[in-house]
């Protein structure tokens, strides 16, 4: 039922605001396989080159249920939304995969033609492979400010991404 013509580009034919779009706009880090996925809301990330490819970098907290995908699986996705999808994911950053169903209570369409799921109503999903992870040592936190972050002492993980692909929707 894929509605949303999606077409793929060279990460260097991106454009826009990297802050806004992961810092405000937010995103969903999707990892799995038909059947047996799970999302996440994310306000953390970024984007650049590091070993000369294009990548994402990609923060979770073990404490998430996302987590147990990321970890498994070679691949995970970053989607995009346009205007009208903010509650689909504040949903999705509220509510555990654990005992909710994400996709009955968002509506959205996951798309698995990839190596990691995305979405038919996203504006734009990067399928990213896994490179690398470090965990966020507290130690090395040069601004103490940075702790408030972190009341359970909870710390992410970071992934980084090698970007294999980037699709953009019409709609």
């Amino acid at each position: 039922m894929n509605m949303n013509k999606l077409i793929e580009l060279d990460p260097l034919e991106l454009r826009g605001n990297v802050f806004q779009q992961i810092g405000r706009d937010w995103t969903l880090i999707s990892a799995g396989h038909k059947g047996n996925f799970n999302t996440m809301t994310a306000s953390w990330g970024g984007m650049g080159v590091l070993w000369n490819v294009n990548v994402c970098f990609a923060f979770v907290r073990p404490s998430r249920y996302t987590y147990e995908f990321i970890e498994r699986e070679k691949y995970f996705s970053l989607s995009f939304f346009g205007d009208g999808y903010r509650r689909a994911l504040q949903f999705c950053g509220a509510h555990s995969g654990r005992d909710t169903d994400k996709m009955a209570g968002t509506g959205l369409t996951p798309i698995f033609d990839t190596q990691a799921p995305y979405y038919d109503e996203c504006r734009l999903s990067l399928i990213c492979r896994k490179m690398y992870f470090q965990d966020i040592n507290h130690a090395n936190f040069l601004d103490p400010t940075i702790k408030a972050h972190y009341k359970k002492d909870d710390y992410h993980r970071m992934y980084v991404g090698e970007i294999i692909k980037v699709l953009k929707g019409e709609r």
